[in-house]
């Protein structure tokens, strides 16, 4: 538990020093980037498509080519972090997140987890060491630390979003770091802080955490006193024979309570679609929403609206436009 703290203050203290250093002025940002390549499967867009390395892990960068006016202190990023049996590339591919971004004006990091750390280049969120700041926590902030030091982003609009694996290391990156994600989006993810080990994540996948649900948010309450508010929006297909859709259910539990929504918060219900349709739940404190539950009816364990030809991907409602547009309406 001692090292697993460590880790943890070790990692925030990294990050939260990127945020509170003057942004690099644009000359000393270009001598100071690092030798990029392209990679062989450049997502089709009008912008730049950037590849990097931070110690064993390589990362992708897409840049706008559109700078927007209404942008004075750099550019929105989203962090994508993708499921097991994916590459980075493969999932900038399939989400079609880059075409996205390029409409919205966002920047977004894709890191790709190393065959070397586990095979199937699955995202430990399953490991307690993880959960606590440590494990996986480490490579990723390192690479975003990086990006933040070199590239004109606004602080106050840095989001995070994942599916399958990849949405379990999402939320755990906004748990440790609230401070930093303005909004987490997870997309088809495994409930938090429950499942240590690779049995018992098979466990949670298909059973969700049990009594480990509020139990493990409290405990991360009690690490922080003032946790500040973090805006979520989930997406889950009820097809999912993966990560069951109680996994959802119970991310909502965790969401409201972390964001300390009553339980007689109003709930804004819109139905979309007959046939193979979904249905968003909106949260609501005052006039804003700090949760979006996206159901959608047909859908197996894939990304919804990304590309049929990809792994992991499926025809649906756009799942990169809902994020982008959940993100955009919350700023730290």
């Amino acid at each position: 538990m001692k090292a697993g703290a460590a880790q943890q203050r070790a990692a925030t203290k990294m990050v939260t020093g990127m945020l509170a250093a003057p942004k690099p002025r644009r000359a000393a940002r270009q001598a100071a980037a690092p030798r990029v390549r392209t990679p062989a499967a450049a997502p089709v867009a009008p912008g730049r498509w950037l590849a990097g390395q931070h110690g064993p892990m390589s990362y992708w960068l897409y840049l706008p080519h559109a700078v927007p006016a209404d942008a004075p202190d750099g550019l929105p990023l989203v962090l994508m972090l993708h499921g097991c049996q994916q590459t980075a590339t493969q999932f900038a591919q399939g989400t079609r997140m880059n075409a996205m971004a390029e409409k919205k004006g966002y920047a977004v990091l894709y890191p790709q987890q190393s065959v070397a750390v586990h095979a199937q280049r699955c995202w430990r969120w399953f490991d307690r060491a993880t959960q606590l700041g440590g494990g996986d926590v480490q490579p990723v902030s390192a690479v975003l630390a990086t990006v933040l030091g070199q590239y004109p982003i606004d602080r106050r609009r840095i989001y995070v979003c994942g599916i399958s694996a990849g949405a379990g290391m999402a939320n755990i990156m906004a748990l440790n770091f609230p401070d930093l994600f303005a909004a987490v989006g997870l997309h088809s993810g495994p409930v938090y802080g429950a499942g240590h080990g690779a049995v018992g994540a098979l466990g949670v996948m298909r059973h969700g955490g049990g009594a480990r649900t509020e139990t493990a948010i409290r405990e991360v309450l009690a690490r922080r006193a003032a946790f500040p508010p973090l805006p979520t929006i989930l997406i889950q297909g009820e097809a999912d024979t993966v990560v069951s859709a109680i996994n959802q259910q119970q991310l909502v539990r965790q969401s409201l309570l972390l964001n300390g929504v009553p339980s007689d918060a109003p709930v804004k219900v819109t139905r979309r679609g007959t046939r193979s349709g979904h249905e968003i739940r909106d949260y609501l404190v005052g006039r804003q929403v700090v949760l979006r539950v996206v159901r959608v009816d047909a859908l197996a364990h894939a990304w919804s609206g990304g590309d049929p030809k990809i792994a992991f991907h499926a025809k649906g409602p756009d799942a990169s436009r809902m994020m982008l547009e959940f993100f955009s309406k919350h700023r730290r």
